[in-house]
């Protein structure tokens, strides 16, 4: 069976959750091959220990999807993140990665869901994410999502800056399910 399920990352996953960053990551942005600056950059955001790091300092923050118990996407949430354009605190979706073959199946939809109902159920009425300025498919999806630019912000690594895209989505309140 091929149902895909949500949960939040489990301790024992971290290795795996760490291969899935660092597959998706290189797939969507080493559009010039593995620089060293890209790898240094991977290897240590993406290390198992860090991954374990997180999962035990903040077990909210990462939201898991699965197939048949084997981790398909990973959304990450930082509630602490201040707004680069509006200069307030506000929480981000820090990341939201699906492996390519599960692309078109609903999955990043489902971690998005996913990811706004863990904002609002820890009070929280808006969300802001990053996406790269030449990722597409990811604004498109975002902006089909309800997502709206609200400016520009630079990422840097060890080198060289990149341009991100600020996008905010205020939250509709959860609906009762009774009329």
């Amino acid at each position: 069976m091929n149902e895909i399920t949500y949960g939040k990352a489990k301790y024992k996953d971290a290795l795996r959750i760490s291969v899935l960053l660092k597959t998706v990551y290189i797939q969507t942005y080493a559009v010039d091959g593995i620089t060293f600056e890209f790898a240094n950059f991977i290897t240590k955001r993406f290390s198992t220990n860090y991954i374990e790091q997180v999962i035990k300092e903040n077990p909210n923050q990462l939201i898991v999807a699965y197939q048949n118990g084997n981790p398909v996407g990973v959304a990450e949430i930082l509630y602490h993140s201040i707004c680069p354009i509006r200069k307030i605190s506000v929480p981000e979706l820090s990341k939201l990665y699906v492996l390519e073959r599960f692309y078109g199946k609903g999955i990043g939809f489902g971690l998005l869901q996913e990811v706004e109902k863990e904002i609002q159920i820890n009070g929280y009425k808006e969300c802001n994410l990053e996406v790269y300025i030449h990722n597409a498919r990811a604004i498109t999806f975002y902006k089909r999502q309800g997502y709206v630019a609200i400016g520009n912000v630079d990422f840097p690594m060890e080198f060289n800056t990149y341009e991100n895209l600020v996008m905010n989505k205020v939250l509709e309140k959860e609906r009762s399910s009774a009329k």
